[in-house]
């Protein structure tokens, strides 16, 4: 969402609300985006969120965003995640007199691994829809995320599907993997993202154990590290394990450089943007067959799709990739191709024929109401 703000911001003004964490500043530019900050209770991560920081962004958010909306006029709100910002951009656009677009990615209405998921709840269900109903479009990025609107939330009504977008990586990132104290000759795995349950990373610890002579990176923080590095001390596989935590881009794109697959068993992925970061780097990706990266990952052409927490097809899936170094070229040409369609600037170009739809559309609480 950043980089499709700054993308944004080549030709519009575009301003983000969002939440405060850490010794982030209350307001600043990034690029020629404004981004303006509300203090939040409790949180203490920039990684995670949790229930009272989420609840106190609304009325945080809701007494900011009046202010902005009061001191220039917005155009349209494009809001991220039904929940927990849905009702932000709700309130906001009804009182503001202002189109909203809500953009749903996948964890806000469907996370098998929380027990606070709104599918779960029927009055978060009900709240949930109302939000889908309301708003004047709603935008999924992947089809299993458009599909959950209607099978979970019952909600009939046109989701436009634009696939998510990352910045194009540079070139010919020089890398050794002596800088991540790697053999040179070692067959690499890596994998980003949040170390949050949702991941079930320690799977990948199992795959340490069952293929003795593979290196696992991972790229990334949460509350599951401890987990992880548990389950490799008693696997005994602690010497094959690379725990980088949150780093810069710089670091995460050497990760990939010097890696030869990308791996995940994540239980359900909205999209996956790191899926596609891989592909930028050439990785074969192996992962599970829960949530929108079924969109554009495929057996076996950008490497393997594999039935959800089966994981023996899972190691064979690495062990055949490893075995194959023919392959690994042929993925890693089709995955470099293949990415092209997903690069920032065109899923900026697609959300801005979005916004200039719904801002010359009919508009108003009566409008909204006959989406109820």
């Amino acid at each position: 969402m950043a980089a499709m703000a700054r993308s944004l911001a080549e030709r519009h003004d575009v301003t983000v609300l969002t939440s405060r964490a850490g010794e982030l500043p209350s307001e600043g530019m990034d690029a020629n985006v404004k981004v303006v900050r509300v203090p939040v209770f409790f949180r203490r991560h920039l990684a995670v969120a949790n229930m009272p920081s989420m609840a106190a962004y609304l009325p945080m958010g809701l007494l900011r965003g009046l202010k902005l909306g009061r001191e220039r006029r917005f155009d349209v709100i494009n809001t991220h995640f039904a929940v927990p910002t849905g009702p932000l951009g709700d309130w906001l656009s009804t009182r503001l007199d202002i189109p909203n677009v809500l953009s749903v990615h996948g964890g806000d209405l469907y996370d098998p691994s929380k027990k606070s998921s709104p599918h779960r709840h029927a009055f978060l269900r009900r709240a949930v829809a109302r939000l889908l109903r309301r708003a004047d479009s709603v935008v999924a990025q992947s089809r299993d995320t458009a599909r959950n609107v209607q099978q979970i939330y019952g909600v009939e009504r046109k989701v436009e599907l634009i696939p998510l977008g990352i910045d194009r990586p540079p070139q010919n990132v020089r890398a050794e993997r002596a800088d991540f104290n790697l053999p040179e000759d070692a067959f690499v795995l890596v994998t980003a993202g949040r170390v949050v349950p949702r991941k079930a990373s320690t799977q990948l610890i199992e795959t340490l154990a069952a293929l003795p002579d593979v290196f696992l990176v991972v790229v990334g923080d949460g509350p599951e590290v401890g987990a992880v590095k548990q389950r490799a001390a008693e696997l005994g596989v602690e010497n094959r394990l690379r725990m980088l935590g949150y780093v810069s881009d710089e670091v995460k794109y050497s990760a990939y450089a010097v890696s030869d697959v990308f791996v995940s068993t994540a239980q359900h992925e909205g999209f996956g943007l790191v899926f596609l970061e891989a592909m930028s780097f050439g990785l074969p990706v192996v992962c599970y067959n829960r949530g929108g990266q079924t969109d554009f990952l495929s057996t076996p052409d950008t490497g393997d799709v594999i039935q959800l927490n089966d994981l023996e097809a899972f190691n064979n899936a690495v062990r055949a990739l490893r075995g194959s170094p023919q392959r690994c070229v042929a993925v890693r040409r089709h995955n470099l191709e293949k990415v092209e369609e997903y690069f920032i600037a065109r899923c900026a170009e697609r959300y801005e024929e979005l916004f200039e739809a719904a801002i010359a559309a009919p508009l108003g609480s009566a409008a909204r109401l006959e989406h109820e």
